[in-house]
C-alpha cells in the first residue's frame, strides 16, 4: 500500500502528456513540498504504472535520472525507448531540447 505522499505524486504525474518529461523537484514542489529523492522512491514502488507514467520523469539537469530503482542498464534502455516511442529525443543520456519538452504543473 503507498503512502498519501506517493498517491499525490502519482496523481500529479498523470497530468504529464505524452510527449513531454516533468522532473522529480517538480513534482515534488507541486505538492508543496522539497523531498525531491522522496519521488523517487515513490516512483521506485509505482505500482500504477503504465497508467502514472514514472518514466517520464528525468532530472532537473535534462539527464534521464533513474528508473525502477536502477540507474544503469537495460531497465534506463527501457525508459529511454519509452521516451524515444513518444517524441522525447535522448543523446548520450540527456534529453534533447529539455527546455521544450518539460512539463510545468
Amino acid at each position: 500500500m503507498s503512502s498519501k505522499f506517493a498517491e499525490k505524486i502519482y496523481a500529479q504525474l498523470r497530468k504529464v502528456p505524452k510527449g513531454k518529461v516533468t522532473t522529480y523537484k517538480e513534482l515534488a514542489k507541486s505538492i508543496g513540498s522539497n523531498v525531491y529523492r522522496a519521488v523517487g522512491s515513490a516512483l521506485r514502488d509505482n505500482p500504477y504504472a503504465p497508467q502514472v507514467p514514472c518514466h517520464r520523469v528525468v532530472s532537473s539537469n535534462g539527464k534521464i535520472g533513474g528508473f525502477k530503482g536502477f540507474k544503469t542498464g537495460k531497465t534506463i534502455d527501457d525508459k529511454i525507448k519509452m521516451l524515444n516511442d513518444e517524441g522525447v529525443e535522448i543523446k548520450s543520456g540527456k534529453l534533447i531540447n529539455f527546455d521544450k519538452k518539460i512539463f510545468r504543473f
